[in-house]
């Protein structure tokens, strides 16, 4: 049982790493021009990201439906040095440059890209998962506005639910992505042994109603449930094993990057021009921390269903949770509610 404790404790520690990451890379992304769009508070920008993820997940479908594994694997792991390279661009010193380009940033990025193809064991994935989530997150927080930041939010948290427990293909995606290892999950092992690499994959990550087994991980794009592993399966009786019995806790790396979206948006955007705080080239604003605190009691309640020993879609309490606590956060400093949630143009 302290073993499953302390599994909790290590992913609320990632979480934590991708928030904190995030909001430091919000000031020089921006100083960068790594901003997306031309204008943050549009809430259409929302509606686009989405039908990207939704094309991307057939696409992925598609892909490990005609066996193209390998092209989807290379497609991931290419994005994975792409992003990688925008956060060590704003962080390691230009020391050797051409062209324009930081020499060592895209060696750092190369290097991450090939950890993840040769040894993509479960310490290489959780590095590149915080590299990686902290640097979406960072991007997307300075390109979406407070207003369409909660509209994705809310958006997404239905579409997890529904892919999660109406259709289920994210059950079906989430087991061919991890099949390929790739760094679409944070992994944290129970064991001191255990290896993702020898893993074959979760073998009963849900048990439906019927008694029939289903996989289940997480996807790139849409972040997926989260799930523990059972390495032997199921009990005698149908009952789930105890936390302690698992050899690991999975939980998809967009269910850290959503949520820390809103974090990075509230410290960039700070509704209500409340005073933004730098700790250590951290910025952090009130509403901002307490979207990263209700994202946390939302991770909590989520591995506290997950620990009953069934997969639950993460993005409804995760999501929700970083909203309450931004909108906790930006009422306890003053910021008027219509204002917190960027409706104050359109009325």
């Amino acid at each position: 049982m302290n073993r499953a404790y302390a599994a909790v404790a290590a992913t609320v520690g990632l979480f934590l790493l991708v928030q904190v990451g995030a909001l430091a890379l919000v000031q020089p992304f921006m100083d960068a021009g790594y901003q997306t769009v031309e204008d943050p508070s549009d809430p259409t920008n929302s509606v686009v990201y989405v039908g990207a993820i939704l094309v991307a997940t057939a696409f992925m479908l598609v892909a490990m439906r005609f066996g193209v594994d390998q092209l989807l694997q290379g497609l991931v792991i290419f994005a994975s040095v792409f992003l990688s390279f925008y956060v060590f661009s704003v962080i390691v010193p230009d020391v050797v440059s051409v062209a324009g380009v930081n020499v060592v940033a895209v060696l750092a990025a190369l290097g991450l890209g090939v950890g993840l193809l040769v040894y993509p064991e479960w310490y290489v994935i959780d590095a590149a998962g915080v590299v990686m989530g902290a640097g979406a997150a960072g991007l997307f927080g300075i390109s979406f506005g407070l207003l369409p930041a909660i509209v994705l939010l809310v958006v997404l948290a239905v579409y997890d639910a529904v892919s999660v427990y109406g259709t289920e293909h994210m059950l079906t995606l989430a087991s061919g992505v991890m099949d390929l290892k790739l760094p679409v999950v944070l992994v944290v092992p129970l064991t001191a042994s255990y290896s993702f690499i020898e893993d074959e994959g979760p073998e009963t990550l849900a048990e439906e109603e019927d008694g029939t087994e289903a996989d289940d991980a997480a996807a790139p794009e849409d972040p997926g449930p989260a799930a523990p592993e059972e390495p032997d399966g199921q009990t005698p009786d149908g009952d789930a094993p105890e936390p302690f019995e698992r050899d690991s806790f999975f939980i998809g790396l967009g269910d850290a990057v959503m949520p820390t979206i809103l974090v990075a948006s509230a410290a960039f955007f700070r509704p209500g021009d409340v005073r933004v705080a730098y700790i250590e080239g951290v910025a952090l604003t009130v509403p901002a921390l307490g979207a990263m605190v209700g994202t946390i009691v939302g991770l909590l309640i989520l591995m506290w269903m997950v620990m009953k020993g069934r997969a639950h879609a993460g993005l409804p309490l995760l999501n929700g949770g970083a909203i309450a606590g931004y909108l906790l956060g930006s009422i306890y400093v003053g910021v008027a509610l219509v204002e917190a949630v960027g409706l104050a143009p359109y009325l």
